[in-house]
């Protein structure tokens, strides 16, 4: 850095569904220090998945000081240089915890988690417009998935919330709003707030005026004063509390992780991104108005980078089970003993040999939402091997992106899409899972277009960095979208013929359409 005045640092705060990370950049957006932990996994019943709150606090804070501990090492003056932190969060996992003492009411509940089934059940039948009833303003059908059915589930069960929420002493929040509350101090006055992208996956907010919907709080029950404050995904939050590594630093950026990523991947309007983790995410910037999806997809925001900047919107498809069913066969099922595994055991065979994995370990979400779907392996011979099964469960992943990718191709239609020079479409991707070649060319295959992979994967905590740099003045917009990251990207081509790659999505068809009506099967 000599040569070029002050050292000039930007962090971000990487919040996952298995692991928290915080990564230290330069000021050309490079990444000097990080440090990661993953954490525990809670599955009280089938079905439920849970983290504890505390637990997601504490990684937060060794992270920090682990990375800061590795900078130095490096001989980068972090402590001085730092700038600004952003954070980027798992979303739509949802926490209760007490005004007064700081404590959880309850383990956060998380995003996958299924047992909000009844209470979707119950309101689709009670609400005229049935299971799309909010759509209209909040751009989400009434699934598990989001927030406010989380916090409906611990409002009726849980006494504890019950008795604060009566009291006044209940906190709403998000894990973006958990962590900024505790970050800037907590019970001593930690801010209560969350940032636009987070609130749009409630199915509490309001996506034109972006703001929490008074009449779908009514319907629902939802005290405002639980809520927190809804700000852009660009501004100075508050300052880091004295008990926490970098005290003093501002936090100035806040998006959910797919919103990040649409950032970290400088996806414009009619670009699209999709991103590998647990689960995969798809999202074509549609511009600074929403669109409705008729084929099964959600509006949501992509980014509004300031209190005054124009909100970019988004069509996302989200699928719950990716990277996860990997780590299935790993922890469950012991067939690979590394995640990094799967790729040679995959290319032990040259196909699938006739078999189809569909991961709906929990439902189905986009562009399906079958929350009565369960996983099923199908097409099992005695030919069958564990390459076999290995190469089903990446290639699951790959068809999952493709339905939700055509049904962006029926809604956003020919002109919601950026064409390359060739007059190909375009699939950015990031993502952990994105390291696996064999991964990336299946996707391209049965895609039928060019998939593109950027040098550095970790795009969501990127964004995040970007963001909080542009509230602190490291970087402009326009020096953040002329790609102060621009390095070399890997593209995989398809090399499958038409009628094969129509052939093998016919058959993922009929294979889902085996995974519906079975969550009775474990009764």
């Amino acid at each position: 850095m000599a040569g070029e005045g002050e050292q000039v640092y930007v962090a971000a705060i990487d919040q996952g569904t298995t692991s928290t990370r915080f990564i230290v950049y330069d000021r050309h957006a490079k990444p000097v220090a990080s440090h990661q932990l993953e954490f525990k996994q809670h599955y009280p019943e089938a079905g439920w998945v849970e983290h504890d709150p505390m637990e997601i606090i504490e990684t937060v804070k060794v992270c920090m000081k682990e990375a800061l501990g590795k900078a130095k090492d490096g001989k980068y003056n972090v402590v001085a240089g730092l700038k600004a932190i952003g954070i980027t969060n798992q979303r739509e996992t949802t926490v209760m915890w007490s005004k007064s003492t700081g404590r959880p009411l309850y383990n956060a509940i998380v995003w996958m988690d299924a047992r909000t089934s009844p209470v979707c059940r119950r309101l689709e039948n009670e609400l005229s417009g049935g299971r799309t009833h909010f759509v209209e303003t909040c751009g989400l059908p009434i699934s598990t998935y989001f927030s406010a059915l989380k916090l409906l589930w611990l409002m009726e069960n849980v006494d504890a919330v019950m008795d604060a929420v009566k009291t006044g002493d209940a906190l709403f929040g998000t894990i973006d709003t958990w962590l900024i509350w505790n970050l800037t101090g907590g019970v001593a006055g930690g801010q209560h707030v969350t940032d636009c992208s987070n609130a749009s996956r409630t199915m509490l907010m309001n996506l034109k005026a972006l703001d929490w919907d008074k009449p779908t709080l009514d319907v629902l029950g939802v005290p405002l004063e639980i809520l927190p404050k809804i700000i852009s995904n660009s501004e100075k939050i508050g300052v880091v509390a004295k008990e926490f590594p970098f005290a003093g630093v501002p936090i100035s950026g806040c998006l959910g992780d797919q919103h990040a990523a649409m950032l970290g991947q400088l996806c414009q309007k009619g670009e699209a991104k999709s991103t590998y983790g647990t689960g995969a995410f798809i999202l074509l910037n549609t511009g600074e108005e929403p669109t409705q999806s008729s084929h099964g997809l959600l509006s949501t925001i992509a980014y509004k980078l300031g209190p005054t900047a124009p909100t970019n919107y988004a069509l996302e498809g989200s699928i719950a089970i990716a990277g996860a069913a990997v780590q299935w066969l790993r922890d469950s099922l012991g067939i690979i003993q590394s995640a990094a595994e799967i790729e040679k055991l995959a290319e032990t065979v040259p196909d699938s040999g006739g078999l189809y994995f569909v991961p709906a370990f929990n439902g189905l979400f986009a562009p399906w939402w079958r929350d009565d779907a369960r996983g099923i392996c199908i097409g099992i011979t005695r030919f069958t091997n564990k390459g076999h099964i290995a190469r089903s469960v990446l290639e699951s992943m790959c068809f999952q992106v493709n339905d939700v990718l055509s049904s962006m191709h029926k809604d956003a239609g020919e002109a919601g899409e950026v064409k390359s020079a060739e007059g190909e479409f375009l699939l950015r991707v990031d993502g952990g899972a994105t390291v696996n070649n064999l991964l990336m060319q299946i996707q391209a295959d049965l895609l039928g277009s060019p998939v593109v992979r950027p040098a550095d994967i970790e795009t969501t905590a990127l964004g995040a960095a970007y963001a909080a740099g542009l509230a602190a003045g490291v970087w402009t917009k326009e020096q953040v979208f002329a790609g102060l990251h621009k390095e070399n990207t890997t593209v995989f081509c398809p090399k499958l013929d038409e009628a094969h790659r129509k052939k093998r999505a016919d058959s993922w068809y009929k294979a889902v359409s085996r995974s519906f009506d079975l969550a009775d099967l474990s009764l």
